[in-house]
This record gives structure tokens, sequence and C-alpha cells, in this order.
């Protein structure tokens, strides 16, 4: 299987991320308001031009990997986030999604976009039977997401991670194939080709 990017809806491209992308990528995970849920401290010029580096290869996952992408807004042209695809288990077909977004963008409907565009490669494209993501339980605004996509809330785990000098909450939510296909996964309004 070959990815054929970009994937395009409406109103946004998910595409390779690129060292062009270097200021936006640095703006975002620089941000402490942006990192605040994530394992990572906010990021210096130095580590942002590292950690964006290792998010350019854009090979298939294996098993336990991670691929991302970035989200750009279709007229406008500016980078807005950045999304990840992670493959959990060949056998199983499971599949994790991620996401990350520039606050400015925020309430508009965007990540919830992208991250259905995100499941919808997953199930279509890469042949998963179950996409989950998880979540700091305190991410309320990640969480109405995963929930506006119709994943369900499968578990809450108390202080299961130390994360940033503190013991945190991890919520995780999933969908089935053939639940995002009866909620009408595939008739979604992007151009997805597998």
């Amino acid at each position: 299987m070959q990815l054929m990017l970009p994937l395009r809806s409406e109103r946004l491209i998910i595409r390779a991320l690129n060292q062009d992308d270097l200021e936006r990528h640095f703006a975002l995970f620089s941000n402490p308001e942006v990192v605040r849920f994530l394992y990572e401290e906010p990021l210096n010029r130095q580590r942002a031009q590292e950690h964006l580096k290792r998010r350019c290869v854009l090979d298939l996952p294996s098993e336990g990997a991670w691929i991302n992408f970035g989200v750009e807004l279709a007229k406008e042209r500016v980078l807005i986030g950045e999304l990840g695809l992670a493959n959990l288990a060949v056998t199983h077909r499971h599949y994790e999604i991620g996401y990350v977004f520039d606050p400015a963008y925020v309430g508009q409907g965007y990540a919830t976009e992208a991250a259905a565009m995100m499941v919808e490669l997953a199930i279509s494209g890469l042949g998963a039977h179950r996409v989950s993501a998880r979540v700091d339980a305190r991410n309320l605004r990640s969480a109405a997401v995963l929930e506006r996509l119709g994943m369900r809330r499968e578990g809450h785990f108390v202080e299961n991670e130390f994360v940033k000098g503190e013991w945190t909450d991890e919520a995780t939510y999933a969908v089935l194939e053939d639940e995002w296909r009866a909620r009408g996964g595939p008739e979604r309004s992007f151009n997805f080709r597998p």
C-alpha cells in the first residue's frame, strides 16, 4: 500500500511535513498551551528542528511506529496543525490517531475534520479494524473531538503516567470499522484515494 497524498476536504489539505514547515512547527511546539497535555516540554528552535526532521519521514508505519502529517488550510495554505497515525498491531489491525492544533484555529471544527480524515485513512486505506486515541483526561477539548467523531470512551486510567513531574490520568477512545461505516464514515466530504 502506498499513501496517496495529499488528502483533501473542502477546507483542509493533509500533506507530508517538510523542512519548510519549521517556523510553524516551532511556533506550535514551543507554545506552552499547545504542549500542556503532551509528553514534551516546549521545544527550543534546535529541538524543534530535530523533532520536525523525525516527522518528515513518510513511510507507512511499521508495527509500533508513527507517521505524521501537516494540516493546512486549503484556501490560505497555512499550516494550522499536525496529525499522527500509529500502527499499533498488525495482527489486530489496530491503529491510533493523534493531533495537535494551533490555538488560533481551535473552535472551527478543523481538528474534528482532520481527525475524521485520519480515521478514514486508517480504515479504508490501511484496513484497520479498530482506531483508537488516548488523551490526557484533563484535555476536555481533545476528548470532545473524539466524541464528535463517534468514538466510544472505553477507559479512564487513574494516574497511569508520570508526565512533566506529575501523575496524570488518561482517557482512551475507540471506534470499530463497522461502527465507523454505520455512521457514514466512507461518505464523508473529503477526497480519499487509497
